[in-house]
């Protein structure tokens, strides 16, 4: 028990209910799947909720059976319900973390951006924190302040409505009934899927991700780099990051995806189930080096220079799926750069050209 991260759970219920209310066809908030996603994170000692509560009658017995402590906000004359619901939490969070100090997690539940000031002094009091808010209701502001953040609609158990957040796309297939009904069944079968389903995230695009994070660590950090590592620096970045957007059960499948194409390697880590991860040192590197020197000698010639502007659509036309962020380089330059530290090309500042030359090494 004592490796348990002790977590404190505090929900602003009525940006929660109203959220889902207004953004899910009308559904009743849900508890259990907040339950559920903070049990895989920790031991939840505290749950409080923050309310009026003769607004949310029928909900006050679905909290008190998962055993939340209902904080009473009632409307006073001249005062403004919500804002002492959110000053009270506030209070009540910040002074927990003074007085319990076994607690290191915090999860604020809402989508409220004025809790942002609130997430920055748990940081700073050493606490981690966990949002969890409607992803429609939710500030823009208040993912990035956290150290990870749980939209409603992504968790597990979560039923979303399928016309919810999307009554423009689902009226489309509606208009096309003009047309003979024979052309009418070809549209709908690729679209329906759109319709109801969040499309998944581009993989490639987080092939780049985790190859830049790995590059990154590896560059900043003598150690070796781990999958538990990686995934806390990921998360760093963007909070809202969950490998089930990608259509991955867990981020060990991740990896192991994205190592069976030779974006990193795996070998066995510190502990068990936490591999390290690491670029691959040869095979695509050597062979992507070996592109541009190939390229760079037709385009040069005889004792020609080719300008860096405009290679990486050269080196493209040669491979189409060559990236240079895919082996860990932030850019094209990086890339160049590195290809002229393995000796495979020549790179030079030219003033005249105001760009950098590139030219085929001459041992």
């Amino acid at each position: 028990m004592d490796q348990e991260d002790r977590i404190a759970l505090f929900l602003d219920y009525e940006n929660l209910a109203l959220g889902v209310r207004d953004h899910h066809g009308g559904r009743p908030f849900d508890f259990r799947p907040i339950a559920d996603a903070l049990a895989e994170r920790g031991r939840v000692v505290v749950r409080r909720a923050y309310a009026d509560w003769s607004y949310f009658d029928e909900d006050r017995r679905m909290l008190t059976r998962s055993h939340v402590e209902l904080i009473e906000i009632p409307q006073r004359m001249g005062a403004s319900r919500k804002n002492a619901a959110d000053i009270k939490m506030a209070v009540d969070a910040v002074e927990l973390a003074f007085e319990r100090g076994y607690i290191s997690t915090f999860v604020i539940c809402t989508g409220d951006s004025d809790f942002t000031p609130l997430v920055h002094k748990l940081r700073e009091l050493n606490k981690r924190v966990i949002g969890v808010g409607v992803e429609k209701s939710t500030s823009a502001l208040l993912p990035p302040a956290c150290d990870e953040f749980l939209f409603y609609e992504r968790l597990e158990g979560v039923d979303v409505p399928p016309a919810a957040g999307r009554r423009v796309r689902a009226a489309r297939p509606a208009e096309p009934q003009t047309p003979p009904p024979t052309e009418l069944p070809a549209e709908p079968p690729a679209e329906a899927p759109s319709a109801g389903e969040e499309p998944a995230r581009d993989v490639d695009t987080l092939a780049v991700l985790v190859a830049q994070t790995v590059a990154g660590m590896q560059g900043s950090s003598s150690g070796e780099v781990t999958a538990s590592g990686l995934k806390r620096t990921l998360l760093r970045k963007d909070p809202t990051f969950s490998e089930s957007d990608y259509g991955f059960r867990t981020f060990g499948e991740l990896l192991r995806h994205l190592a069976g194409h030779n974006v990193i390697e795996l070998a066995a880590g510190p502990a068990k189930g936490d591999p390290e991860v690491s670029l691959p040192e040869r095979g695509d590197r050597e062979v992507a080096f070996a592109l541009l020197r190939s390229v760079v000698v037709d385009l040069a010639g005889e004792g020609g220079a080719v300008p860096l502007s405009g290679l990486k659509d050269q080196l493209r036309r040669a491979r189409p799926d060559f990236s240079e962020k895919k082996l860990g380089y932030r850019s094209f330059l990086q890339f160049a750069k590195a290809a002229a530290t393995s000796g495979a090309v020549e790179l030079r500042w030219s003033p005249e050209a105001d760009d950098y030359l590139l030219t085929p090494h001459t041992p």
